[in-house]
């Protein structure tokens, strides 16, 4: 039986001590272990930024793509070999600014990954300027009279987009945070899961106890039910997305891959892509 120590490779991570990402780093170690992966069955794609050095820190097969391209990169994997468990990762820079339109569309898509961002409302890597979650007022090297711009609201954007699996926790719940991500890759479909992921070299204001004090976790709203998209998006706008735990899914809606015509259960990466010669005579007479 596989265990999480499968997981990890001799690469040491580099993040600033303390930092959220290495709790994210241990949940999917052990969530692909307790759904039953070997390192050979996984792939993690990432961005730039800090978190986008995941996919170097475990072992499995990684790939560190270029800023906000993670899932475009990610969906290629998938497509190409159907039998790997597909893990894309970034931070909200990556996912919510330069590679926004690339979330939206795989969300729309609901092809069949886990998207895991690592969200600490700010630049990191780059020595701390206001990012897309950054909220109204938010003071830094970039904004140093205050953010006059909305953050963004990736909750409610991925519910409005059509997610099948919308999901939110905090780096400091490790066990719930492994839940999360074990569900996404079961669900059927493309899994958003936004943690919240302090940076504790640029962000003083949002925390660890900023966090403890203002998330509500949705096990502790009495009847609440994932199945309602419209009691998401309600309880969304309630806690102003300050909610932890699974926020939506549906199981009813069918994956990319499900309705692809003629997608073959043979993963292209295990295909015979050799051409008889009758075959490739008939190809190029096509262009004579």
């Amino acid at each position: 039986m596989t265990t999480f120590k499968e997981f990890r490779n001799n690469v040491k991570p580099n993040w600033c001590p303390g930092c959220g990402d290495f709790s994210v780093q241990a949940a999917i170690q052990r969530a692909a272990a307790n759904v039953g992966l070997d390192p050979e069955n996984l792939a993690i794609v990432s961005g730039i930024g800090c978190s986008g050095r995941i996919s170097g820190y475990i072992n499995s097969y990684g790939f560190h793509g270029i800023h906000g391209r993670s899932l475009p990169i990610a969906q290629g994997v998938k497509m190409a070999n159907r039998d790997l468990t597909v893990l894309a990762s970034g931070g909200d820079g990556d996912g919510f600014a330069i590679g926004m339109g690339h979330t939206i569309h795989a969300i729309r898509r609901n092809i069949d990954i886990t998207y895991i961002v690592m969200d600490n409302q700010i630049y990191g890597l780059t020595k701390g300027q206001t990012s897309p979650r950054s909220a109204a007022g938010f003071k830094t090297k970039s904004t140093p009279q205050g953010s006059i711009e909305q953050a963004v609201s990736p909750m409610e954007m991925a519910l409005t987009a059509g997610a099948t699996f919308v999901a939110q926790s905090f780096s400091t719940d490790l066990k719930d945070l492994t839940a999360l991500i074990e569900a996404g890759i079961k669900h059927k479909g493309f899994s958003l899961i936004n943690v919240f992921s302090p940076c504790v070299t640029y962000n003083k204001v949002n925390t660890y106890d900023w966090f403890k004090e203002n998330l509500t976790k949705l096990s502790d709203i009495e009847g609440y039910d994932p199945s309602s998209r419209e009691v998401a998006m309600q309880t969304l706008m309630r806690h102003d997305g300050l909610v932890t735990g699974l926020i939506y899914q549906d199981t009813e809606r069918k994956s990319y891959q499900e309705l692809v015509n003629g997608y073959s259960e043979t993963p292209l990466a295990h295909a015979d892509l050799n051409l008889n010669e009758a075959h490739f005579n008939k190809l190029v007479a096509e262009f004579m």
